[in-house]
C-alpha cells in the first residue's frame, strides 16, 4: 500500500519533467528560427479553431490554428501548422515566415518577440519546477514519517515498544 505514495508522485514528477523538456525544446526551436536569418513569404492556407473543456462546470478554451505554406530558399514547398497566431490573419493573407534550414525545417509566422517568449517559457518552467519540488518533498516527508526506520519499533505482542 505504501508504494502508491511513491509511485504517484514519481509519475507526476516524470510528467512535469517531460513537459519541461518539451517547453525548452520548443523555445529553442522558435529562437533558432528567428536567429537563422532565413525568411520567406508565406501564405495562410487555412484557419480553424479547436475547443477544449466545457464539461460540467469547467471553462471552455478555444485555440486558433493557422496552416501556412512557403517556398524555402532551396525550392522545397513547406507546409506547417501553428497555433496561437494572430486572429487578424485569415485565409489568403501573406505573412513573413521565419525558418531554419536543414532536413527538419522549423518554421513560425510569429514576429520575433524574444522577451515575451522567454518570460512565458521561464514562467512555465518555474511552475513545473514547483510541482517537482513539491512531489520530491512529499516523498521525502512520507518516507521519513512512515518509512521502515521510524523512531519506534513495535514488538510482536504490541504491549511494549523499544527505541532503536
Amino acid at each position: 500500500m505504501d508504494v502508491i505514495f511513491y509511485v504517484v508522485p514519481g509519475l507526476i514528477m516524470v510528467l512535469a519533467l517531460f513537459m519541461a523538456h518539451r517547453v525548452v525544446r520548443r523555445w529553442l526551436q522558435i529562437r533558432g528560427a528567428w536567429n537563422s536569418g532565413l525568411t520567406a513569404e508565406g501564405r495562410c492556407l487555412r484557419t480553424f479553431t479547436t475547443v477544449g473543456g466545457g464539461h460540467g462546470d469547467t471553462s471552455v478554451r478555444t485555440t486558433l490554428h493557422h496552416v501556412y505554406e512557403f517556398i524555402a530558399h532551396d525550392g522545397r514547398v513547406i507546409r506547417f501548422e501553428e497555433d496561437g497566431g494572430s486572429a487578424t490573419t485569415v485565409e489568403g493573407d501573406y505573412v513573413t515566415v521565419y525558418y531554419t534550414d536543414g532536413r527538419q525545417v522549423v518554421a513560425t509566422a510569429q514576429a520575433p518577440s524574444r522577451a515575451r517568449q522567454a518570460v512565458s517559457a521561464l514562467g512555465i518552467l518555474a511552475f513545473l519546477g514547483v510541482i517537482v519540488v513539491f512531489c520530491a518533498g512529499f516523498v521525502t516527508a512520507y518516507s521519513q514519517t512512515f518509512g521502515p526506520y521510524g523512531d519506534f519499533v513495535f514488538s510482536v505482542d504490541s504491549r511494549t515498544s523499544v527505541a532503536p
